[in-house]
């Protein structure tokens, strides 16, 4: 009998909550420190569902995020920042035949003539690199970032070349870098999602919101899409007569339905549906907080030009930044209306392509300078570019000059420029031929670009493969080497 009580009193003593709070102590430590730290920090595993980072990164990564700021319809490097002295005095004579035979192009016929830049150089920083007088803020960062001048790619009309760049495809279907990023790496916030774009200028990309869309990737992995005035995010708010209680209660009823569906069905779509709702239903109360730019300081504003509620590029770099703090894995930025053939004055190399670097210049290098003053530009890596370059000769439609001057596709030479995140600073990567045409060294494929991006965020794009319709994926397909020598 006593044996018996014995063992009842021992029972019940480890049920008690005194006993609990006795021996748990350090589990319930462990438990605060991890809803303080993240769950992905602490146990170097994301346990949210969002990403595959059980087995990611592959190696000690160098940046945490991506801020991509890709210019929709294609900067003139040759205006911007490859400075060719020979093709000055080359302007307007005739193109020689060995430039033109045996190369596609989107519009020349015939022989057109040379154009020289139309934007002058000056040397800056203690590198003394070359900027064009077009971008006059961005020339007091030179020495903190690295321009690559021998970019190329396979494809020279804009929707094909803005997918090749963003999915590495020139086709719909596959999934985007950030989708990708996101997929592998999850998110630092578990309120926001892991990929979001912004857009400005007037216009989507040629391309569409396939070059954010998830692809065969599960959907709650695809961009998501933000606005600078209304809700940040359509249908983000409950409509009228819908209180965030019935709002929960109605998602529970709903994901119960959808987890049935799973259990009977096995379809892992239905499971990012799920995942999807409960995102959109935290996004309620932390996009409106992430997004209101109306809470910055007056001179941070204005360091960047940006006004609350306009849908402009200085407001996207602006929320980019706030978005970097809030934790967000890959933040987009399109910035459409550099397609400059020179068919009226806004599509001009000389006055259109000044239009458009005065609603990007200050913006963006407040961004680098925002980013470095806060402490984060050494684990943000900062991308700008645009899918394709600009030819030497000047668009000539259809043998037709054009009325203003400007410039074709071009798929053999376009300079980007990249900062933070492990990349070295003050470099100018690459040489093209002494009028711009070709890379002659050091050249850089559009697969080489995607490689080093996964390569500062700690994966390797060989190994980073999705099996879909019976092989493996990845966003470089079968090619691309990273660019060490551009890594710090």
């Amino acid at each position: 009998m006593d044996l018996f009580n014995e063992a009842r009193r021992k029972r019940l003593e480890y049920t008690t909550r005194r006993h609990f709070l006795k021996k748990c102590s350090t589990g319930l430590g462990g438990i605060a420190l991890a809803s303080l730290i993240g769950p992905q920090d602490l146990f170097a595993k994301n346990l949210s569902g969002n990403g595959i980072s059980d087995t990611l990164p592959h190696f000690l990564p160098k940046a945490k995020r991506v801020i991509y700021l890709h210019m929709a319809g294609a900067p003139s490097q040759l205006e911007l920042f490859d400075y060719k002295p020979e093709l000055e005095k080359l302007h307007d004579l005739d193109c020689p035949k060995s430039l033109l035979e045996g190369k596609k192009f989107a519009f020349i016929q015939g022989t057109p003539t040379m154009l020289g830049p139309q934007h002058k150089f000056r040397q800056y920083g203690e590198t003394g690199t070359y900027i064009s007088d077009a971008l006059p803020h961005f020339s007091s960062i030179v020495d903190d970032v690295t321009i690559i001048k021998t970019m190329h790619t396979d494809q020279f009309n804009h929707a094909p070349a803005q997918l090749f760049l963003h999915t590495g495809s020139p086709r719909a279907g596959r999934p985007s870098m950030g989708a990708w990023v996101t997929y592998g790496l999850g998110s630092e916030n578990e309120n926001l999602p892991g990929y979001m774009v912004l857009l400005s200028g007037g216009s989507t990309p040629s391309a569409g919101k396939n070059v954010w869309g998830s692809g065969f990737l599960p959907s709650e992995y695809q961009g998501v899409q933000c606005r600078n005035s209304g809700d940040p995010i359509l249908f983000v708010s409950n409509p009228d007569g819908m209180s965030r209680d019935i709002r929960r209660k109605s998602l529970d009823a709903i994901n119960a339905i959808n987890r049935s569906q799973f259990e009977e069905f096995g379809d892992h779509e239905t499971m990012s549906r799920i995942a999807q709702y409960e995102m959109a239903f935290k996004m309620q109360v932390s996009v409106p907080e992430a997004m209101d730019t109306s809470k910055e300081p007056e001179y941070i504003r204005e360091m960047y030009g940006a006004k609350p509620g306009e849908a402009s590029f200085a407001n996207n770099c602006l929320l980019a930044r706030r978005l970097v703090e809030q934790g967000v894995r890959f933040i987009q930025l399109y910035h459409w209306g550099w397609d400059m053939h020179g068919d009226f004055e806004a599509a001009s190399v000389n006055q259109g392509i000044k239009m458009r670097c005065d609603e990007v210049d200050q913006p963006m290098t407040a961004l680098v300078k925002d980013l470095e003053q806060r402490g984060l530009l050494d684990d943000t890596l900062v991308v700008w570019g645009g899918e394709f370059g600009r030819t030497p000769m000047r668009e000539n439609r259809g043998g037709r000059v054009m009325p203003f001057y400007g410039r074709d596709h071009h798929t053999e030479a376009f300079s980007i420029w990249m900062a933070g995140g492990g990349i070295k600073k003050g470099l100018t990567y690459g040489e093209t031929d002494e009028i711009g045409y070709y890379g002659i060294r050091d050249r850089v494929h559009v697969h080489d670009l995607q490689a080093t991006i996964l390569h500062q965020l700690g994966i390797d794009h060989e190994k980073f493969t999705y099996q879909f319709q019976g092989r493996g994926f990845r966003l470089t397909d079968v090619h691309g080497h990273v660019v060490n020598d551009i890594i710090a």
